[in-house]
């Protein structure tokens, strides 16, 4: 599925920012395209789903509840 996301790009110093609008994630480079081509990189990181690297573990546990 693709999803058309808008960005921002700031100077700061040397070095442009792209900041992605709709989450929050950003990215820099020595050029505007550099920064795009990085932000592009961040974001398909950040919507890649979760692996998990060992199994859950589940458990039950008994506690004392003293009622008032």
């Amino acid at each position: 599925m693709k999803r058309a996301l808008t960005y921002t790009i700031t100077q700061e110093n040397e070095l442009f920012v792209a900041q992605c609008l709709e989450v929050d994630v950003a990215s820099q480079g020595k050029s505007p395209a550099a920064a795009v081509a990085n932000l592009r990189e961040a974001l398909e990181l950040y919507f890649e789903p979760p692996v998990a690297t060992i199994l859950p573990q589940i458990g039950t546990l008994e506690i004392e509840v003293n009622a008032a």
